[in-house]
């Protein structure tokens, strides 16, 4: 980038600040008024460290992402400096650079990883193409770029021969985005910023990436800005967080300083709210109250509408920084208050639970799966796929059976793929099996809703007791109509001796009830105007208004903030408690699966490409797995207290295997740390590790007496203990 043309910044920088913001704002002009969706934030990212950048949804880091790249879409405006401070070279002012040399700037100094992979990639193009024309758009070598494009994938576990020359569909989530995670490295920036890169993986692909830019890091002298919500997910692998709330930073540090001695009360009570797999349930509680509106922003600080502390003096007085230390500053005029005023122990967190439950499954069976099979013949990529190339078999689902009692929780987890929704979707009746039986209080659902033999049970009283919540509550509101209207559909259908006078009271007295306080306020609103929390709670509304016996919640929390997700499946028991109804609940999350089960005296099973691995209490399963599986999602499940160690992943390789051509006899082998010869053949069934029969594993390693451990192990296994 030409010197010359570039305006330098007059105020001297260290040679260990390679990036200086000051006094950053991005505002939009609206009908009602200036939206400031960043306000006057300053930060200097050091060379060579990984920054992590926290807070809810709306808070301000996708814009603080965007003001470092001088990135913010129009009708937006930056206003402040973001001043540049190259390896070689002079400091320049990134706001002051022409649209040619934001271009070079943005590629060749600093480079974005956006969340969705599959969105920033062309469609028909191959990803070697996507290389390609980066290197030739900044007249960089090909043959040279693409050499340090096959290094990187290779670093990044990847194969680079089979992925140049895939298309973005022809790979997974995970794949698409180490691929982009190349990509943005090839024109070997210094600077590499992060925007939720991994949000939309499941928890091993994400501990995965995570592992693996600590290498790539180190190994290319790499600055990342890593932004997220999910403080837990980055506690290992920063050097610095930055905590944001209503779009300026509250508290920067060292991570381990932040994560252990907080001061600021936003970020300990976004430290309590986080699920986790060791802290006490009682320790875990939501923050009260809701973020401010960017166009009506409360006077003095921010957070004192939501404070414990507050104050005359943080209603008149915005904060300026306290020095905490020498590396950690807080904007709070109380901070030295906090700790006592927000308890927060983590040293409970690091000891494992040893109260193994038992489970609390008891009474009338609601449900019975027998030997579910779900299989989908798959006809090939594109039309003409579809006319030549062989059907492959996906077995979805293949030989589960689960019983589900009358006020049960059930859980099921797994990475993406292994059947987890589909598996919910046949037990509610929107998905045919292809094998099994599905039975509602012993009536078997697809005979009664095709009317065949004699019905105990009509598929209209089944369809009224089986309920669906999905896990993105917009996609399931019609956005064209009012919040009564959704809500009073229910009531038309099945409860038609209720007026409307006496429709909109319940629908007022159940808003009121999930927290949508004054009712008045929210009933007339449409789907739009409604936050994610408020969308989902509409939406569990509207199930829980048909009184069901069971409703499977597909990732019903996934969707939301960490910080929500508990005030979340708290109002879910709550509701199961008030109608008397079961849950069939799909996670990723193993943190989310012990909150709710743990809350409930629910069971945790765990899927495995179509397969149930293991079935228990929660506190067996998270804190004492029988399968190695369930040992490689306990890994890879975040936590406050964790030390990233690349060492300990109990994984062979990262991705799942097709599951159009699962592996033979224990289909985890080819990823199991312990596999042994048997595992290549045989097929491991469930079995007990006690007298109970309360948790099962289908692993030949809960038998001591098995075979298996005197069948030689597999190369690159360990030696089985």
């Amino acid at each position: 980038m030409s010197q010359s043309t570039l305006d330098r910044t007059e105020q001297p920088l260290d040679d260990d600040v390679i990036m200086r913001v000051r006094d950053a704002t991005v505002s939009f002009d609206m009908n009602r008024g200036e939206s400031r969706v960043l306000d006057n934030v300053s930060m200097d990212l050091r060379r060579n460290e990984i920054l992590g950048v926290v807070g809810e949804s709306g808070s301000g880091k996708s814009m603080f992402a965007s003001a470092l790249l001088d990135a913010v879409v129009e009708p937006g405006e930056l206003r402040g400096e973001v001043i540049y401070n190259p390896e070689r070279g002079e400091p320049f002012d990134v706001t002051d650079l022409s649209d040619e040399e934001l271009r070079e700037f943005r590629w060749e100094y600093v480079s974005m990883v956006f969340q969705g992979a599959m969105t920033s990639f062309n469609p028909v193009r191959t990803i070697k193409t996507h290389f390609v024309e980066t290197l030739v758009a900044h007249d960089a070598p090909i043959d040279e770029g693409l050499e340090r494009a096959r290094d990187l994938l290779v670093d990044l576990h990847l194969d680079p021969d089979r992925i140049l020359e895939s298309y973005p569909h022809e790979l997974s989530g995970g794949m698409s985005q180490r691929a982009l995670i190349a990509l943005s490295l090839v024109l070997e920036p210094e600077v590499l910023v992060m925007d939720e890169p991994t949000a939309a993986l499941d928890l091993l692909m994400q501990q995965s990436i995570i592992s693996l830019l600590k290498d790539i890091q180190e190994k290319y002298d790499l600055t990342i800005v890593f932004i997220t919500h999910d403080l837990p997910l980055i506690a290992g692998l920063t050097d610095r967080l930055a905590v944001l709330y209503a779009f300026e930073f509250i508290e920067v540090g060292p991570s381990m300083d932040i994560l252990t001695g907080s001061v600021h009360p936003y970020t300990r009570a976004l430290l309590k709210s986080a699920p986790n797999l060791k802290m006490p349930l009682d320790e875990m509680q939501p923050i009260e109250g809701n973020a401010p509106d960017p166009v009506n922003v409360p006077a003095g600080c921010s957070y004192h509408p939501r404070c414990p502390l507050a104050t005359d003096l943080c209603e008149a007085d915005d904060p300026d920084f306290y020095e905490v230390s020498d590396e950690q500053e807080v904007s709070c005029h109380h901070w030295e208050d906090a700790t006592d005023a927000i308890p927060l122990d983590l040293s409970k967190a690091s000891e494992a639970s040893t109260d193994f439950a038992e489970g609390n499954q008891s009474g009338e069976t609601i449900l019975s799966m027998d030997d579910v099979e779900v299989h989908f013949e798959d006809g090939g990529s594109g039309l003409l796929g579809r006319f030549f190339d062989d059907p492959q078999t996906v077995r979805a689902v293949d030989g589960i059976s689960i019983d589900i009692s009358d006020n049960d929780v059930f859980v099921l987890i797994g990475e993406s793929g292994c059947g987890k929704s589909t598996l919910g979707k046949t037990s509610v009746g929107i998905q045919e099996p292809t094998g099994g039986t599905v039975e509602f209080k012993g009536q078997d659902i697809w005979r009664a809703r095709k009317r065949l033999g004699d019905i105990d049970i009509p598929w209209g009283e089944i369809r009224r007791s089986l309920q669906i919540i999905h896990q993105d509550p917009a996609s399931s509101l019609n956005p064209n109509r009012r919040v009564e209207s959704l809500l009073a559909d229910p009531f038309k259908r099945w409860h038609r001796d209720k007026s409307d006078e006496d429709r909109r009271k319940i629908i007022l007295t159940l808003l009121e009830q999930v927290g949508m306080s004054p009712p008045e306020d929210y009933i007339d609103r449409y789907p739009h105007q409604l936050s994610g929390g408020e969308k989902q709670r509409v939406a569990l509304i509207r199930a829980f208004t048909m009184n069901p016996e069971l409703i499977f919640a597909d990732e019903p929390v996934s969707a939301l903030d960490v910080s929500l997700r508990v005030e979340m499946m708290n109002l879910m028991i709550s509701l199961q408690d008030m109608f008397d109804t079961s849950f069939l609940f799909v996670s990723h999350s193993l943190a989310n699966a012990r909150y709710i089960t743990g809350r409930t005296g629910g069971r945790i099973g765990v899927m495995y490409l179509g397969e149930l691995v293991e079935v228990g209490p929660p506190e067996k399963v998270i804190h004492d797995p029988q399968h190695p599986y369930t040992r490689a999602l306990r890994w890879a499940t975040p936590e406050l207290t964790m030390q990233l160690d690349d060492d300990d992943a109990p994984m062979r390789t990262i991705d799942v295997p097709d599951a159009t051509n699962p592996p033979s006899g224990c289909r985890y082998h080819t990823r199991c740390q312990y596999a042994r010869d048997i595992c290549t053949s045989e097929k491991p069934s469930m079995m007990s590790d006690d007298e109970t029969g309360n948790r099962n594993a289908a692993c030949f390693r809960v038998d001591d007496d098995h075979e298996y451990w005197d069948s030689a192990p597999l190369e690159g296994t360990e030696k089985a203990e």
